[in-house]
């Protein structure tokens, strides 16, 4: 069984240093191993209970925290290393930290194409923290957004949080917004997201496309939706033809693909990263058609749906 490992972002100021030191002293991660950039920068002190070497200790909520101070690769194997040792307390999952202006796709790729990481991890989830008083703030904020799977909207407390809600949901409708005031949320609605059913990829005739306006440009969701079956071979070269042209402007491609079968094709893609597609049992919802939402700059629903349709030859 693989360990799954989610991905905590977000910009600076946007309250993900609150949400991770919330989130280490809920007693819910006590099997939980946590990587973080600097220890200091977390504000841990008051729920250390034991320091287990110059980089690890062990908190009162039983998490066990690791400053990653090199290759994040190198970092995972020594860690599950040292808990297959029996030097560290055991865990079930890892949560990895990254800094403010960190563009998290370089570390999906890890996880799902590095050869000695991926038969011992799995990606859980991307989850990413905006900050109801400013929102989305420039091209770094904008991609963390635009690739999560789940979206924490910080400092509810401070500000209403409704209108960044609602962009949010433009931006990305296939992640799940979740509020936290102070940095509090449950840590049941962030992790043990890949054992759960897929959220389901919404796809409504009148509202196929979305932009979301940012300083770098428009970003939108392009939506499409196909009534009869999709050959999933074809389909996969042309996504891999899509992403080689259209270079950094594809952030993230999400959905269920009907491939005649009695359950759907799961089909997710961050930027150059696409995931193995995962076959399910059955459709999550009384909806068969085939359902695709593509996140990224100058995307254009009917361009993609006419491109798809001309290489399929239909």
């Amino acid at each position: 069984m693989t360990t799954p490992v989610s991905i905590v972002t977000g910009y600076l100021g946007s309250g993900k240093t609150t949400l991770i030191a919330q989130l280490l002293a809920h007693p819910a991660l006590g099997e939980t191993a946590v990587i973080v950039n600097e220890l200091g920068e977390v504000g841990i002190d008051h729920h250390i209970v034991s320091k287990i070497d110059e980089r690890t200790v062990l908190l009162a909520s039983g998490c066990l925290c690791c400053t990653l101070r090199g290759d994040l690769a190198d970092e995972l194997r020594a860690l599950l290393d040292r808990r297959d040792a029996g030097e560290v307390p055991p865990f079930r999952r890892v949560v990895v930290e990254t800094t403010g202006l960190a563009d998290p796709t370089p570390i999906v790729s890890t996880l799902v194409n590095e050869p000695l990481l991926r038969h011992h991890v799995s990606l859980d989830a991307v989850i990413a923290t905006v900050d109801a008083m400013h929102g989305l703030r420039g091209p770094e904020s904008l991609k963390q957004a635009a690739i999560a799977d789940v979206l924490v909207v910080t400092k509810t407390d401070l500000a209403d949080g409704a209108p960044v809600v609602a962009e949010l949901n433009r931006l990305n409708p296939t992640a799940e917004v979740v509020e936290a005031a102070n940095g509090v949320t449950e840590p049941s609605r962030l992790f043990d997201r890949a054992s759960r059913a897929p959220d389901v990829v919404a796809a409504r005739d009148d509202q196929s496309q979305a932009e979301v306006h940012v300083h770098d440009g428009d970003v939108g969701a392009a939506v499409l939706a196909f009534d009869e079956p999709l050959d999933w071979l074809g389909l996969g070269v042309w996504l891999t033809m899509l992403l080689h042209a259209r270079g950094e402007d594809v952030l993230r491609v999400k959905g269920f693909v009907d491939v005649g079968a009695d359950g759907p094709l799961l089909l997710n893609a961050v930027q150059h990263v696409v995931h193995p597609p995962l076959h399910l049992d059955a459709w999550p919802d009384d909806d068969r058609r085939s359902r695709l939402v593509f996140i990224g700059r100058g995307l254009d629903a009917e361009a993609l749906r006419a491109s798809l349709m001309a290489f399929a030859g239909r």
